[in-house]
């Protein structure tokens, strides 16, 4: 990749993001739109700056207890995925229940939660939780499966276990599946942290975001969907960098770099 490549390819994202931007704020002005239905760009900025204090407070709440469920969800995602990327049996016995449990609307498990838990930081983290492993046990146990049976014969003939083939071949060849699980993993945790945090919490971006909804203060709810966007897309990025650099071999146009 030359120069003028890397310059397009890293000025691009903030080339679109200005874009639409410039064209949210000009479609609002021209229509005439209420700042009660949908505020300005520009005013949801200066709700970020006018109530900094508490929009740090509560986005620093709401980072944590999606880092929490995420790390749980990484924990269990990668043991579950290679318990049913390794054995056809656990697969079989699994597979329905995973993709059952990943059908139910999490926003219907929330109130159960709350009646085991209370309402507060356990609830958000645990539907965090709920609703980012799906991913990382699918991508896990697929990476693991596509391993070509001619290459475990050729492993096994060799005097491989089956455990040195799981550790040595299968997680490395996987990795590439678990850095992308994990892009997608970390903006769902945003959303269980943040859902759940709009019914059964009294600290956290959901809950700013309902309190200024219920005083009609519409400009601070787009300022808290444009922080909640700005952590999403942060994590994103780290888990992007993470993934080119673990991963250098499997990332496109990584060699021409």
């Amino acid at each position: 990749m030359n120069g003028k490549s890397k310059f397009n390819a890293a000025s691009s994202p903030w080339i679109a993001s200005i874009g639409l931007f410039v064209f949210w704020e000009l479609a609002v002005r021209l229509f005439s739109v209420p700042e009660y239905i949908l505020p300005t760009p520009s005013a949801s900025f200066v709700a970020i700056w006018q109530f900094r204090e508490a929009i740090w407070m509560h986005a620093v709440q709401t980072m944590l207890t999606t880092m929490g469920g995420f790390i749980i969800a990484v924990a269990f995602g990668v043991v579950m995925g290679a318990a049913v990327g390794s054995s056809q049996m656990i697969y079989s016995a699994a597979n329905p229940i995973l993709i059952g449990f990943n059908s139910v609307p999490k926003i219907a498990v929330v109130p159960v939660l709350v009646m085991w838990f209370g309402i507060g930081t356990i609830p958000a983290v645990l539907t965090a939780f709920l609703i980012s492993f799906f991913p990382i046990v699918a991508n896990v146990a697929t990476g693991l499966a596509t391993l070509e049976p001619e290459l475990r014969d050729v492993l096994r003939s060799l005097g491989a276990s089956r455990l040195d083939i799981l550790i040595k071949v299968g997680f490395p060849r996987s990795l590439p599946y678990f850095f992308t699980s994990l892009k997608v993993a970390v903006t769902l945790a945003f959303v269980g942290s943040v859902m759940s945090e709009t019914v059964a919490s009294n600290v956290g971006m959901g809950y700013l975001m309902m309190s200024a909804s219920s005083k009609f203060n519409i400009p601070l709810v787009f300022a808290g969907l444009l922080v909640i966007a700005a952590m999403g897309i942060a994590m994103y990025g780290i888990f992007s960098v993470v993934e080119q650099r673990s991963t250098r071999w499997a990332v496109r146009g990584a060699r021409s770099a």
